[in-house]
């Protein structure tokens, strides 16, 4: 978080199960939405992360990020090369920096995180902090599933995670 006054950039990501809400401070990315949420829950998010941020529509600047997004959703990219700026706990810092090591089109338990992080009972807190992860998709979340190869919960809902999992499945040796 930070005390500084701050304008934090939005846009909408064209998504076909509902828009993105997508946002970006002077760092780098800090906010993509799921399908559905709404312009006053982007605003609720931003004014926890930043409480004295102002939010500005700018589709300008948002531009670069919609653009890689929208490449991976069309499958013809597989990482990203823009800066985020995510804040969290030590902890949920920790689960996000595993969580980008995950490969495109693999997948993992959240007991596998949890070992990863050499926190192997840590498993419940391994999945809030996976829950609480601000950036889907560039954050590969999506990419974490049960221990019995479930389909688990995640922000951008059930179907987005199918999605994006049957995505990278098809497309994971086109890089």
């Amino acid at each position: 978080m930070s005390g500084e006054e701050q304008t934090v950039d939005w846009s909408v990501l064209p998504y076909e199960e509902g828009p993105l809400y997508i946002a970006k401070t002077e760092k780098g990315l800090c906010y993509v939405g799921s399908p559905g949420q709404t312009y006053q829950e982007l605003s609720t998010w931003i004014q926890k992360r930043f409480p004295k941020a102002k939010l500005a529509e700018n589709e300008e600047a948002l531009r670069p990020y919609i653009q890689e997004l929208q490449d991976y959703l069309k499958g013809t990219r597989q990482t990203f090369s823009f800066p985020a700026d995510v804040k969290g706990t030590s902890f949920q810092e920790e689960i996000w920096a595993a969580l980008k090591q995950i490969p495109y089109g693999t997948t993992c338990s959240y007991s596998d995180i949890a070992q990863i992080i050499e926190r192997p009972t840590a498993v419940r807190a391994v999945g809030t902090a996976i829950g609480a992860n601000p950036v889907l998709i560039t954050v590969p979340c999506h990419r974490v599933i049960g221990k019995n190869g479930a389909i688990t919960g995640y922000r951008g809902g059930t179907e987005m995670k199918h999605y994006l999992l049957q995505l990278e499945a098809a497309n994971r040796g086109n890089d």
